[in-house]
């Protein structure tokens, strides 16, 4: 069996390289067979395709999509400080 931090490498490169996310900002943990992905980002589905090219690239374990969504706002008035 793989070394944990090989699967984790092996994973994030592939989030990172693949076209349907080129994701940089997702912590991967492994834990025995479960694999978790933890970070933001700004929309459900990139949310949803980081989950699936990370189940792709290790199928053998447990996934566990923690990513959270965060909307990304229109930028607001500039705040005033007196």
């Amino acid at each position: 069996m793989e070394a944990p931090q090989y699967v984790a490498a092996r994973v994030q490169q592939a989030m990172a390289e693949d076209g349907r996310t080129h994701e940089l900002g997702i912590r991967v943990d492994i834990r025995g067979d479960q694999l978790f992905l933890r970070g933001e980002v700004s929309g459900t589905g990139q949310r949803e395709r980081l989950g699936q090219v990370a189940h792709e690239a290790a199928p053998e374990l447990h996934l566990h999509n923690e990513i959270k969504v965060v909307e990304a706002s229109e930028p607001g008035e500039d705040e005033r400080l007196d």
